[in-house]
């Protein structure tokens, strides 16, 4: 875990943004001891929103299944795969 202080945005910018793009995580950003805001770039921002998005599908699937959605063992999964790449279904 990188912390550096919110000044440090202001005056080494540059520093920062190639420390965040070599360690490829977050820098927090602290004011008064405190974290302020966190520093990261695209690529890390982004591989992270994909990755909530993963997770909030399968929470919802989840949810799905306990609710008693219809759900599917690996053999049958299999069965429809194949249907499909074969075109039969």
């Amino acid at each position: 875990m990188i912390i550096r202080s919110l000044s440090t945005l202001c005056n080494e910018y540059g520093e920062l943004a190639k420390l965040a793009q070599e360690r490829q995580e977050p820098i927090f950003l602290t004011r008064n001891g405190e974290v302020e805001m966190v520093l990261a770039t695209v690529e890390l921002w982004e591989k992270r929103e994909a990755e909530l998005d993963t997770l909030f599908m399968l929470l919802q699937r989840e949810r799905s299944r306990f609710a008693g959605a219809k759900t599917s063992t690996m053999g049958e999964m299999e069965s429809i795969t194949a249907e499909i790449l074969q075109g039969t279904k």
